[in-house]
């Protein structure tokens, strides 16, 4: 009985000590403003006054801004894992295109470069489009997967060298708001970089 008894205060004990241990390694939250050009393209031209990349247009070159954060919640030997969210504004030729994405992300830091630190991550949210000539926005169901590194420059800033995504969401269109024909999904090719500041 007594056995049993230490057994079980020493596993408590290991235990409580384990986690104590995975406490000292503290999240790492980070905040970035990121400029962003993104390539959208579209397979079907739309002649419509809710035609979102211009009458007659299958593709474009968008520009705004990004905003967003990451809490990296796991951290195992180099490796960390954690979750995103993030806001993009893109404008181009007078149509607009606003996100919001939440998912899931993953870190590397080379013990041989610890300063650079390369990510991949995948995120699902909405985004709303207008056109130039119409005020009317479409809220549709939006996907997005990314890739980038961080440079890590001072103690809590971070230079996001470069970040190239990959999304969807479907755009307005004549389409889409008269329910009078097919509708297709707009690609996203982003590339961005900018400054990442970090927390603790």
């Amino acid at each position: 009985m007594k056995l049993r008894f230490l057994a079980a205060l020493a596993g408590v004990v290991m235990a409580t000590g384990a986690a104590q241990a995975q406490n000292q390694v503290q999240n790492q939250i980070g905040v970035y403003i990121t400029p962003i050009a993104s390539h959208i393209s579209n397979s079907m031209s739309d002649p419509g006054v809710f035609a979102f990349l211009g009458p007659n247009t299958t593709s474009r070159v968008f520009a705004g801004v990004g905003l967003g954060a990451y809490d990296d919640l796991y951290h195992s030997g180099n490796m960390e894992a954690g979750l995103d969210i993030r806001g993009n504004i893109l404008r181009g030729n007078g149509a607009q295109l606003n996100t919001f994405l939440f998912g899931a992300r993953v870190a590397y830091k080379p013990v041989k470069m610890p300063n650079l630190k390369p990510y991949f991550q995948v995120g699902i949210g909405v985004g709303s489009s207008k056109s130039a000539t119409n005020p009317v926005h479409l809220t549709k169901l939006e996907y997005n997967v990314a890739g980038g590194v961080d440079y890590r420059f001072a103690t809590h800033v971070d230079w996001r060298v470069v970040e190239i995504g990959y999304g969807s969401v479907e755009t307005i269109s004549s389409n889409a708001i008269d329910s009078a024909g097919p509708v297709s999904n707009s690609k996203l090719v982003n590339f961005s970089t900018g400054l990442v500041f970090r927390f603790p």
